[in-house]
């Protein structure tokens, strides 16, 4: 195995994703593992150790979801992408919850899942469990408690909508990384929701005005002009 390239482990029952995946993340500097099914790719991911995973949610032998939960419940932090069939933003939300680092729907483009690999290996700790994976979020005096869905700014809880305190969860789980205001769209609402980017925008001004976060000056939020949103400041994760 080259010591040189990351290694993903790619879970998918379609051979027509396999046949098509693992060379095109070869050509993009992977050493790429294929597996067809989450029995194999929970054994693959303890003896191999790769560097990202990337499973199918809907598999023979072990769905998606369960391998997910097997590794993390086994304490292996390997970060890992979800690839769905679902459009509900609450089966998205799920997806998370339960410790992936990212997701994407099918049918998708292999240079998108090729960016959130990317992304996703920046902003990685080796051994240590993903910010997506915690429930207990912190930046600054900033803290996002997951489970009781509220925030608290200085000790103080902050007053936020459910839509902004989603927001706020999304960007805070994905640091320094540029966020598209479909992409929040998309996680947040769902792309069934008849809504345009505004909608974003005014969430995030919501965020701004309780968190007395200056647009020109950001701690935590910072505008990316034409694009979207990046959270700043720098987060950890417990439990």
């Amino acid at each position: 195995m080259p010591l040189d390239r990351p290694t993903i482990l790619l879970a998918d029952d379609d051979p027509t994703i396999a046949d098509t995946l693992a060379p095109f993340l070869e050509r993009a500097g992977f050493h790429v593992l294929v597996v067809s099914d989450g029995v194999s790719a929970l054994d693959k991911a303890q003896k191999h150790h790769p560097d990202l995973i990337i499973l199918d949610v809907l598999m023979p032998r072990m769905d998606g979801r369960e391998t997910l939960r097997r590794l993390r419940k086994s304490s292996i932090w390997t970060p890992t992408i979800l690839l769905t069939q679902v459009g509900e933003a609450s089966e998205r939300a799920l997806a998370l919850e339960e410790g992936a680092d990212d997701y994407l729907n099918k049918p998708f483009d292999p240079h998108e899942l090729l960016a959130r690999v990317r992304a996703v290996l920046r902003r990685a700790r080796p051994g240590e469990r993903s910010l997506s994976a915690a429930w207990l979020l912190t930046a600054d005096d900033l803290v996002l408690d997951r489970r009781a869905r509220r925030a608290t700014l200085k000790g103080k809880p902050l007053e936020l909508t459910p839509k902004a305190l989603a927001v706020l969860e999304h960007l805070m789980t994905h640091p320094d990384e540029a966020i598209t205001r479909e992409r929040l769209l998309e996680v947040v609402w769902g792309w069934e929701y008849p809504a345009g980017t505004r909608t974003v925008d005014t969430r995030v001004a919501e965020l701004r005005k309780v968190l007395n976060d200056d647009p020109a000056e950001p701690r935590f939020i910072e505008t990316i002009s034409g694009e979207g949103y990046r959270f700043v400041a720098a987060v950890h994760g417990e439990g």
